[in-house]
């Protein structure tokens, strides 16, 4: 049974979606897409029930004339090989054969029609995959450890935790109607690799001696996330063990529904209300709610890798590795995706991990049978050894899709990055990430280098451009990066990154990474690096 909303007792101060979901639960759209839309087809959808179909885990496409994107929920990015098959088949028979893996694990489609969501639905169903609630005012994919099982960097096995935590709030009524979109991670990686500190609830490794004896489990942390106004995550001072991540994740969302924001969307975050209240306040809320607990133990987070594993790597099971592939801005089709599957199955376990760089490791490979995955054909473009800067680019979808962005990323960030490899000669990985609009998909923040797509107005007319940012980094130290002052035309950015690129290359320090070299020298002189390459474009 649904919770009574305690926000609707003065409906006065509630946003107009708040007063959507009122009249009509986001869940209730499922049903209604099943058994009328698929049915009447596009035309007969009105606005407020088009505004819930992101509860089935469904947006309108650009240019909104009957195409849309369907995200699926994909736990920890952990996929079956029928799973991957089966999204292959969708994607060849709806949407143009195009795959895009996310910055949150999940797996995207493209080019579907309102008819079909049924047949999808069913489709994903029978394999155990949901598109539902991975879009939409609610808990949405929990994303964690690609690795979870297999990784020599991870405290325990967390797996199970994650399938039990997305279980309980998966189509749960209670949690249906949050204030705005709710982002949960959970790993215990040592490298941080689900991003915790831009989630609003967080879960990283952590011990702590209870009654003569180490406990391995988690702090906690509330806050975080990225769009036009970013915010890292606060820890607080508790300590969680597994058997009790559940029952903080409950005391926390349900915080968040009662006591979050609805005046303003714009302001319903998660966030808003943590940096309101303080983890002080927040902390002496959820134990009010859910008991008492430990404070807070050692952390075990020593730093951030970004989630990027290619190359072939040892599993913590003797005689068995991994082999992390390179997804050129997250983008694959759906052969590529069988093959993948097909391959999982015959050297490996069956087993496909997508991860928060937008890539896809192969698992359970016994290594012996390395060199033989190695020689298969997809691995040619999906490869585990890629150029230095095609390996380190992420990017939004883009204006050929999404409605809010302002300039086409997805095929431009590839350029660019192709760009790179053949001008830049380096030897460190620097991290770069593209979006298209404020809402920052592609996490723009937490990069080396993070480029905004704007509009500029030029004698031809306007034309699109680029803001630049430098020195973002997650993990201990975790800072978002810096904006540099002038727009760059989108003709000009792959000489202006050479340029800054070079500087960092020219004047580091022996082995000093692309943000050790930011910590040292500030954004001074990448400002003035730009401006002068501004002032010679111009």
């Amino acid at each position: 049974m649904a919770s009574s909303p305690i926000w609707a007792q003065d409906t006065s101060k509630l946003n107009k979606m708040e007063l959507v979901k009122l009249q009509k639960d986001g869940l209730d759209v499922i049903r209604t897409i099943i058994e009328k839309y698929a049915l009447e087809g596009y035309d007969s959808i009105p606005e407020d029930d088009m505004n819930l179909f992101k509860w089935a885990g469904v947006y309108q496409q650009k240019p909104k004339d009957g195409h849309f994107m369907m995200r699926v929920r994909i736990n920890s990015g952990v996929l079956t090989s029928d799973q991957a098959r089966a999204m292959a088949g969708i994607a060849e028979d709806y949407g143009k054969n195009l795959v895009d893996v996310t910055t949150r694990q999940a797996i995207q489609f493209h080019w579907l029609r309102v008819e079909n969501l049924p047949d999808i639905f069913q489709r994903l169903e029978q394999v155990g995959l949901y598109s539902y609630e991975a879009c939409g005012d609610c808990p949405r994919t929990i994303v964690g450890n690609p690795l979870a099982g297999i990784d020599p960097d991870e405290l325990f096995d967390t797996t199970e935790l994650v399938n039990q935590v997305n279980d309980f709030f998966l189509m749960n009524r209670d949690f249906s109607n949050l204030p705005r979109k709710y982002k949960m991670s959970i790993s215990t990686n040592i490298y941080n690799s689900a991003h915790a500190e831009i989630n609003c609830l967080g879960f990283t490794p952590a011990t702590k001696i209870i009654d003569g004896k180490e406990v391995l489990g988690f702090h906690a942390w509330v806050g975080g996330g990225l769009s036009a106004k970013p915010h890292l995550a606060q820890q607080l001072d508790l300590f969680v063990r597994p058997e009790e991540v559940l029952k903080v994740a409950t005391g926390v969302t349900v915080i968040f529904r009662d006591y979050g924001y609805r005046q303003k969307r714009t302001h319903a975050r998660l966030k808003f209300l943590v940096a309101d209240w303080g983890p002080e306040k927040f902390l002496d809320k959820l134990i009010e709610l859910i008991g008492p607990m430990p404070t807070g133990g050692e952390d075990k987070v020593v730093g951030w890798t970004a989630a990027y594993f290619d190359g072939v790597h040892p599993q913590k099971q003797d005689g068995y590795s991994y082999v992390g592939l390179n997804v050129p801005v997250g983008r694959l089709n759906s052969e590529e995706l069988r093959e993948l599957a097909r391959i999982a199955d015959q050297y490996g376990k069956g087993t496909i991990r997508t991860t928060m760089s937008q890539n896809i490791i192969l698992s359970d490979i016994p290594n012996d049978q390395v060199e033989n995955v190695l020689q298969e054909s997809v691995l040619q473009r999906l490869t585990p050894f890629p150029k230095r800067f095609m390996s380190r680019t992420v990017s939004c979808t883009g204006n050929e899709f999404c409605n809010l962005a302002l300039v086409e990323t997805k095929e431009f960030a590839r350029r660019v990055a192709e760009y790179l490899d053949e001008h830049v000669e380096l030897d460190e990985e620097v991290r770069i990430h593209f979006i298209g609009c404020p809402n920052a998909c592609g996490q723009k923040q937490i990069a080396d280098i993070g480029l905004q797509g704007t509009l500029v107005r030029t004698p031809e007319g306007m034309t699109s451009a680029y803001d630049i940012a430098v020195g973002g980094i997650l993990g201990p130290g975790a800072q978002f990066n810096q904006a540099l002052k002038g727009r760059v035309k989108s003709d000009d950015v792959g000489h202006v990154l050479a340029e800054l690129i070079r500087f960092y290359k020219d004047t580091r320090n022996d082995g000093e990474s692309f943000h050790q070299f930011y910590l040292r020298v500030g954004t001074a002189p990448f400002q003035e690096k730009l401006t002068q390459l501004l002032t010679v474009a111009s």
